[in-house]
């Protein structure tokens, strides 16, 4: 399954999203692209104040912190 992980560059939310989502990868099976929202202007319109966003394609499933238990809930689907 894979994720996309909508994140700006000094965002410290950001990187503590993305390192544990590292960690579940070690148990789980899934991939996470980073895309900085800075780079595309109707992305830093849509998420500017929001990151980071974890989602799985048009889904947003938790916002500047990882609900853990919903995403391997999410997971299982």
């Amino acid at each position: 399954m894979a994720f996309t992980l909508y994140s700006r560059e000094g965002c410290h939310l950001c990187e503590d999203m993305m390192r544990e989502l590292s960690a579940l990868q070690r148990d789980q099976a899934f991939t996470v692209h980073i895309v900085d929202i800075d780079t595309d202007p109707d992305l830093q319109a849509r998420y500017d104040r929001k990151v980071p966003v974890l989602a799985h394609g048009d889904v947003e499933l938790t916002y500047y912190f990882l609900d853990e238990a919903l995403f391997l809930d999410y997971l299982k689907r």
